[in-house]
């Protein structure tokens, strides 16, 4: 019996159809040699939809998120003025209670990195710290914004990454600022050493977060499972795709417990849209791990080893590969190599 998913698709701003598109159009031939079934309902979200709508997140696409079993989300612009609505990433993660967010950066074949051998990933709590978004002007020129930590957030993200790093090389690293944030953290802190007591087999590190960002350039291969909160882990997180090479190429997971969104890390970029110029991988890669979280592995493996063939050949490469190839060309020779796999 072919298994049937409801995947919502938010193509976004500026490169965001494009990108999106490409990895729509993998996603296809993936359930065509994997014997799985992918409907597609498209949803309007993004900065576009504002001058429309009053919001980024309009009703009526909400309605269709919840009548899906995951997500794939292009790229989207999110307005920085005061008073505006804040990101599509943040409301869907906080609707959805998304609290991990995962982010895989390794080495790939042909792609410039500061070492070869590089395989880590970033889990970052997703729903508190200060991408909680609560701040106030108390008097002209003079702001607060609450960083919130919760133990229950914390251990919820801890379990997550505890998981990951057992089926792994059972190495995790947990990141902070207990020195000075020393409520805020001791509590995360605290939340990852209790959940440590349930995984024995797993060696555990104490980070602060600026010896983790200079470690990350210094010796990146001796991550394995990096956990931390949500704007250390942004920054962590975009920091280690860089580090293996490209923006371009890094996709990222955010998971709860019943349900997932799928996105590039990479933004819009309005400069570029239309141009046909940009890496779709990102966005590809995304599409692989919402398989994965769907449990289709099989499928998802297919795109994995279809992206790691095209980057060895080193045919095939985009600007920020150092090539020429267009958006179309990389995604048509990811497709070409699922089917022969």
């Amino acid at each position: 019996m072919v298994k049937t998913y409801n995947i919502a698709v938010l193509k976004g701003d500026g490169i965001g159809p494009e990108v999106t598109e490409a990895a729509i159009n993998v996603l296809q031939t993936a359930q065509d040699v994997s014997g799985l079934k992918l409907n597609f309902l498209y949803g309007e979200a993004g900065y576009h939809c504002i001058a429309e709508y009053g919001t980024n997140l309009p009703t009526q696409t909400i309605t269709l998120l919840k009548q899906t079993h995951a997500c794939l989300k292009g790229p989207m612009t999110t307005p920085e003025e005061p008073g505006a609505p804040v990101s599509v990433a943040v409301q869907i993660r906080t609707m959805f209670n998304l609290y991990a967010n995962i982010r895989p950066c390794r080495s790939y074949p042909n792609v410039e990195a500061l070492k070869p051998n590089i395989d880590l990933i970033v889990v970052r709590e997703n729903t508190q710290g200060l991408y909680s978004g609560i701040e106030y002007e108390i008097a002209p020129g003079t702001g607060i914004a609450l960083r919130i930590i919760t133990k229950e957030a914390s251990t919820r993200v801890a379990e997550t990454a505890f998981k990951l790093a057992q089926k792994r090389r059972k190495h995790l690293t947990y990141v902070h600022k207990g020195n000075i944030l020393r409520i805020t953290d001791g509590i995360f802190k605290n939340a990852v050493k209790d959940t440590a007591a349930k995984y024995p087999d797993v060696t555990v590190d104490d980070m602060h977060i600026d010896a983790a960002t200079m470690h990350l350039i210094k010796k990146p291969e001796t991550y394995d499972v990096i956990v931390t909160t949500n704007l250390f882990g942004d920054i962590l997180s975009d920091e280690a795709a860089q580090v293996t090479g490209s923006l371009g190429l890094a996709a990222g997971a955010n998971i709860g417990d019943n349900y997932g969104m799928f996105e590039p890390v990479h933004g819009s970029a309005p400069k570029y849209t239309g141009m046909n110029r940009v890496n779709p991988t990102a966005t590809i890669n995304a599409a692989a791990m919402m398989l994965n979280y769907l449990g289709e592995t099989n499928a998802a493996a297919k795109i994995e080893n279809a992206v790691t063939a095209v980057l060895k050949e080193a045919k095939v490469r985009t600007a920020d590969l150092g090539g020429t190839a267009t958006t179309t060309e990389m995604t048509n020779a990811i497709i070409a190599k699922i089917k022969t796999l």
